[in-house]
């Protein structure tokens, strides 16, 4: 049997001369990468039977596209023949190049056929058209000068208690699939990814267009770290520690190693470890059981530069501090990291988070206020209630973190102001969210000092609607009736109002399956939104919700 790809490749890092390629092999293989006449080579490492390969493609030119092809063991394994997409391309990063950054989050597979979900409902929606699906449809019919130069993806890329159909059947196979926890372990993990990346067009788009993701509370499990108590009724239960070990190793794999550039990958340890033991189960499992029960240490967040462009991007989920009293989004080790890699001169500077930092005002006081709550501002009585509405109405963004959000803003003024720049501040600052499913672009208020105009962009979800009450609430919470019921409870906990103001740039927030791009060229920033609606054959297309200049 000829050796095959079971998944990928994925493009994930690319800089100016260098890339990697990522892959899912059937069996142990050597990988090779073919670029402009030149063989990159790699051997796949296993975990649990699974076999993977990470290729560095170097010596690459600036501003360069090239075609490339994959070999496992010397013969051609992609494209396959009668492939029916453009060849899978390289393009490398022009120090004075412009910068096209495709955005989204909160992704469920389900099929692309009406009702596009796994239950028929009264209106055939269900979660309605898949718009990571109508941006690879496009792109595939575009020249590659107009593709997205990059995919950033900002959490909720699998769903682990909303069960793909590959998965649950795999599932069934082995065991009731209604009982708890949803998937359960590595191999069931391996299976939501499959699901995930492998219709064609999905594997085309992620193929060509270099892509960085961060992980949120459904690669996980729902609400994951929202609080103290939360994380302690979870660790009793019996299938908690298998999830969790599971989860962290299948990020691991799937997700955070394309984060990393070829630098930064000859100094993983870990990487270096499971490379050489080549059965890697044993080393990763034992790193996953460890961050499980240690966050501190293990740094998910990273950085990646486009020029004159530097994206941040922040793990706010695993590195969560979450004694109360002592509540953070980052560790101290992690946020001095990131000071760190706000310091500096950049045309533009972009921060992804995949919580917003800037919430609807009303929900950000809601939030606050409840913080203070379960940290007994009210009592303890009134704490243990406050902790059944925090879990209950999923109160865990930046705002009730309140000493982060409080750090994250000062940090935001000082680039603003440009004083953590040598030479002038960046034309914009830029937060890039997902997560809470509707979208929506609002501009902060730093003041007088402020040189820097700073964004707060939501773009969520890709695929997964929000009923009528959902959005109901959303939408109040950017009401002003809806702020002041807000301020009014958190004064009355004690809590601080912000020193930062910030409202929307548009009507209301939009609700609608979406996809967002933000375009920089030089000193200038541009973003647009779309969402994904029907044509006439069938297939999901793009429609614009917004598109509006920021710098």
């Amino acid at each position: 049997m000829s050796p095959c790809l079971v998944l990928g490749p994925l493009l994930r890092y690319t800089g100016a001369t260098d890339a990697t390629v990522w892959v899912e092999t059937d069996t142990a293989r050597e990988v090779c990468v073919m670029v402009d006449g030149s063989a990159h080579r790699a051997r796949t490492f296993s975990v649990e039977d699974h076999h993977y390969g990470l290729v560095r493609i170097s010596g690459l030119r600036p501003g360069s596209s090239y075609e490339y092809s994959v070999q496992l063991d010397g013969e051609r394994a992609w494209p396959e023949p009668g492939y029916d997409f453009p060849p899978p391309r390289i393009r490398t990063i022009s120090p004075d190049d412009s910068l096209s950054l495709a955005f989204g989050s909160c992704r469920v597979s389900v099929p692309h056929e009406p009702p596009y979900t796994l239950t028929k409902d009264e209106d055939n929606l269900g979660h309605g058209r898949d718009a990571l699906y109508a941006l690879a449809l496009r792109t595939r019919s575009e020249p590659p000068d107009r593709w997205p130069d990059a995919l950033l993806l900002l959490g909720d890329q699998v769903y682990a208690d909303e069960v793909s159909p590959g998965a649950l059947e795999f599932i069934r196979s082995q065991r009731n699939p209604d009982e708890p926890p949803g998937v359960a372990d590595f191999e069931e993990y391996t299976r939501l990814y499959w699901d995930s990346w492998k219709e064609p067009a999905i594997r085309w788009l992620l193929s060509t267009v270099p892509s960085a993701m961060i992980f949120d509370d459904h690669d996980v499990h729902d609400d994951w770290n929202t609080s103290e108590a939360w994380l302690k009724r979870m660790r009793a239960e019996p299938w908690w520690e298998k999830r969790i070990t599971g989860a962290f190793m299948s990020y691991w794999i799937y997700q955070h190693l394309g984060n990393l550039s070829p630098e930064e990958l000859e100094e993983d340890d870990l990487f270096r470890k499971v490379k050489n033991a080549g059965d890697a189960t044993r080393v990763l499992r034992e790193f996953a059981h460890k961050i499980h029960r240690e966050a501190a240490g293990t740094r998910w967040s990273y950085h990646r530069d486009f020029g004159g462009v530097r994206l941040i991007v922040m793990d706010s989920r695993a590195g969560r501090v979450l004694k109360e009293g002592h509540r953070s989004m980052l560790g101290a080790e992690e946020w001095a990291w990131v000071e760190d890699m706000a310091t500096g001169d950049f045309d533009h500077l972009l921060f992804g988070t995949s919580l917003p930092f800037l919430m609807a005002p009303g929900l950000h006081h809601l939030e606050a206020w409840n913080e203070a709550v379960c940290a007994c501002a009210w009592g303890r009585a009134a704490a243990r209630l406050g902790e059944r509405f925090r879990q209950l109405v999923d109160l865990e963004h930046w705002a009730a973190f309140q000493s982060s959000f409080h750090g994250l803003a000062a940090l935001l003024g000082s680039i603003a102001s440009g004083e953590r720049s040598n030479v002038r501040a960046p034309a914009s600052v830029i937060l890039l969210s997902g997560d809470v499913h509707h979208g929506y672009l609002a501009q902060a208020d730093f003041g007088d000092g402020a040189r820097s105009p700073v964004y707060q962009a939501v773009s969520s979800p890709m695929r997964n609607l929000l009923g009528g009450p959902e959005r109901l609430g959303l939408r109040i919470g950017w009401t002003r009736p809806g702020e002041v019921f807000g301020k009014a409870l958190a004064r009355l906990a004690g809590v601080e109002s912000p020193t930062i103001r910030w409202s929307l740039t548009h009507d209301e927030p939009w609700f609608d399956n979406h996809v967002s791009t933000l375009k920089l060229q030089g000193r200038q920033a541009s973003l647009k939104v779309e969402k994904a609606v029907a044509e006439y054959a069938g297939e999901p297309s793009l429609r614009p919700i917004l598109d509006r200049r920021l710098a």
